[in-house]
């Protein structure tokens, strides 16, 4: 896995904030021309073709959360900006831990950068955050980037972090990239989607328009993502995690199954995450949603003709630069990808 690992580290390096992916894109698409793989580029979607393209639909979503200047001295959070937030609605992790994260960006180092070619423009400090009720969204201040124009993307400093079995960085979704590159290493001949703003909730727009523009119906469409957890106690004993379904739609693909026989036959630990929720809710007697995905949003919005599942890998440290997980999770991931389609 040592090659995986060498992507990864060098993809967390380069920026990708919600709303300004290109610069990323942009080195993606380098990385896989060499690898001799097809690259189109469409509006907020990168996508990869190998020699059989109909083999395989993978997608992953490309950017990271981090800040957009929106004034003089002025900076607030990515996702949830004006702009972003069209597709927004309230009932998404997301949005639910907006509430509540805003002191862990205290003394975060931030790089800017500029949107199209990814120019580096300076590094600061975040020195205060808080909620703003009346804008919905978290207001930074930061030391030494008050020369930026409205509209520059600022990037959480990051490098990847190994020790023992775990990793951490800003790994959501960063990881997936990482692997989908090093599937193709391997030899994976299929399609797949990079996606853009999956964080402010506006990816699967991008997704169902290139099925719609090529007249492309599926029902093996695999989204790959990390899932968060709340203690290190809750992700010890498993390896990747499974959905039926999310708050918007049923997962019904033939996928489902072969995935869990590859699990099972593997001794991967999984667990459904929509059960777990629903265990939570009956245990403590509460409401919550469980869970937005891109998958659920295209499979509601095309009437079930896209259709697929999910696989993720759980984490703890949730959209921070500390998102931790195991690597026993990256290479069970890698195993499930491989057995569907690399194996004959």
């Amino acid at each position: 896995m040592e090659g995986f690992y060498d992507i990864l580290k060098q993809l967390i390096r380069v920026p990708s904030v919600v709303g300004a992916e290109h610069s990323f894109f942009m080195f993606l698409k380098r990385e896989l021309e060499d690898l001799n793989i097809k690259v189109e580029y469409y509006d907020g979607l990168l996508v990869a073709k190998g020699d059989k393209p109909e083999s395989g639909y993978i997608s992953a979503h490309a950017d990271r959360h981090g800040l957009i200047c929106t004034g003089h001295n002025e900076f607030q959070y990515a996702a949830f900006i004006a702009k972003n937030k069209a597709d927004l609605r309230g009932n998404s992790n997301s949005e639910q831990m907006l509430k509540n994260f805003e002191m862990r960006f205290i003394n975060q180092k931030v790089q800017a950068y500029e949107p199209w070619s990814g120019s580096y423009l300076g590094i600061g400090t975040i020195k205060d955050a808080f909620l703003c009720e009346r804008r919905n969204n978290i207001i930074f201040k930061v030391d030494n980037l008050g020369h930026l124009l409205p509209g520059t993307p600022i990037a959480f400093m990051d490098r990847l972090k190994i020790n023992d079995n775990m990793i951490s960085a800003q790994i959501d979704n960063t990881i997936s990239v990482a692997i989908i590159v090093y599937l193709y290493q391997q030899g994976y001949q299929g399609t797949a989607f990079f996606t853009a703003a999956e964080e402010a909730g506006r990816s699967w727009r991008f997704l169902l328009e290139y099925f719609r523009r090529f007249d492309i119906c599926t029902n093996e469409l695999l989204v790959l993502d990390t899932s968060p957890y709340k203690s290190i106690e809750d992700i010890n004993h498993l390896d990747v995690i499974f959905r039926n379904r999310d708050e918007n739609a049923y997962f019904r693909s033939p996928l489902k199954n072969k995935i869990k026989k590859i699990a099972l036959k593997n001794k991967i630990k999984y667990h459904y995450k929509d059960e777990y929720i629903k265990n939570i809710m009956k245990q403590q007697n509460i409401k919550t949603s469980l869970g937005v995905t891109e998958l659920g949003r295209i499979i509601n919005a095309s009437k079930s003709t896209i259709q697929g599942t999910t696989l993720q890998i759980p984490t703890i440290g949730y959209h921070t630069i500390e998102e931790t997980a195991s690597k026993s999770s990256v290479e069970a991931m890698v195993d499930i990808l491989r057995n569907i389609y690399l194996i004959e």
